[in-house]
């Protein structure tokens, strides 16, 4: 009865392990490999779009408070104006 039951866990762990590498060795047939990189790429492009769109979020807000200043006639206060090299020839003190 307990060699019954030790051959039964053999046969189990056994087929675990062959399936484990099957689908590992799969993943190295060009198939597997073409599937992997079109993940991957796929992967790739949606983080690119994500970040596409939330730029274009960022530039449309920033644009409407603009807008919102100038319309209400306040002075447009350009804070990163001292991280930029407003220095470079052909410029106009600033002004674009």
């Amino acid at each position: 009865m307990k060699r019954l039951l030790w051959l039964g866990v053999g046969l189990a762990v056994g087929a675990l392990v062959v399936r484990k590498l099957t689908r590992k060795a799969e993943e190295f047939t060009p198939t597997g490999i073409a599937t992997s990189l079109s993940q991957s790429a796929g992967g790739l492009v949606e983080s690119m779009r994500s970040f596409v769109e939330d730029v274009r979020d960022g530039m449309a807000e920033r644009e409407q408070q603009i807008h919102e200043a100038f319309a209400a006639g306040e002075l447009y206060e350009d804070t990163f104006a001292e991280l930029r090299d407003d220095t470079q020839p052909g410029s106009q003190g600033g002004i674009r």
